[in-house]
């Protein structure tokens, strides 16, 4: 055989390779977007079953029910009931901070910050995730594993409100006197205990929103005072501080 017909099979078999792996990758990658989508359903069908049926009935069966797939798909991808309710918390927070992220970064104010809660509150129960959440907090005090998702879950909105209020503090006459990373995890505890409240109390909630907002006020307020009535606040809040 003459070196140019080596060279030519050569390159024959080299294409032939070729093609042979990208058909294999490409089979690889459709395996592995069918596994993502089935993820995704068992994700979207746990926090809709809890949602929808509460703790007690969330179940492999019920949530492949409502996914629309296998039972045996819950334990092959996740393991257990709980590490899959555990991934759809982290999911759904995942979502829901995504989706207000932008909005997010242009509040200004903490009036903004409430008209922004409020606004989100009416949304998020009317898709089901205040009562997914309620569901949640409930059985998270009895299942640490869930507890440590949830708070994992809470912890993703802490951090963007922490940001807000970071921003629109600074130069705040309590800007100084103020523990951003408490006052957003009580600002997020608040939300949390008023979206729960709201079930046996709509009136009461109302209320409480409408306390916040007398807060907002107040603090608008301090902040347009001049530079004399700053530093005399600031003066008494340090007295305060060290008494």
């Amino acid at each position: 055989m003459s070196a140019d017909t080596g060279r030519q099979g050569v390159g024959q078999e080299s294409k032939h390779d070729t093609k042979q792996d990208a058909q294999h990758d490409t089979r690889q990658d459709a395996q592995h977007d069918t596994k993502q989508d089935t993820k995704v359903k068992l994700l979207e069908g746990a926090l809709r079953t809890l949602a929808e049926q509460g703790i007690a009935k969330t179940s492999a069966r019920s949530i492949a029910a409502t996914a629309g797939v296998n039972q045996a798909l819950v334990f092959y991808h996740f393991g257990s009931v709980d590490e899959l309710l555990a991934a759809a918390c982290r999911h759904g927070a995942e979502q829901r901070v995504a989706r207000y992220r932008s909005r997010l970064e242009g509040i200004g104010s903490l009036a903004e910050l409430l008209a922004f809660g409020r606004d989100m509150h009416v949304k998020e129960r009317e898709a089901g995730q205040v009562a997914f959440l309620g569901q949640l907090l409930a059985a998270a005090q009895t299942q640490p594993r869930l507890a440590l998702a949830t708070a994992a879950g809470l912890r993703l909105w802490t951090d963007e409100i922490e940001k807000v209020l970071g921003r629109v503090l600074e130069g705040s006459p309590v800007a100084e006197f103020t523990d951003t990373v408490g006052l957003a995890r009580a600002v997020s505890a608040s939300f949390v205990g008023i979206e729960l409240y709201e079930g046996v109390d709509e009136e009461g909630a109302a209320c409480a929103f409408d306390a916040l907002d007398q807060l907002a006020v107040l603090a608008t307020v301090f902040d347009e005072l001049g530079p004399l009535a700053q530093r005399a606040i600031r003066h008494r809040l340090r007295r305060t501080a060290r008494s």
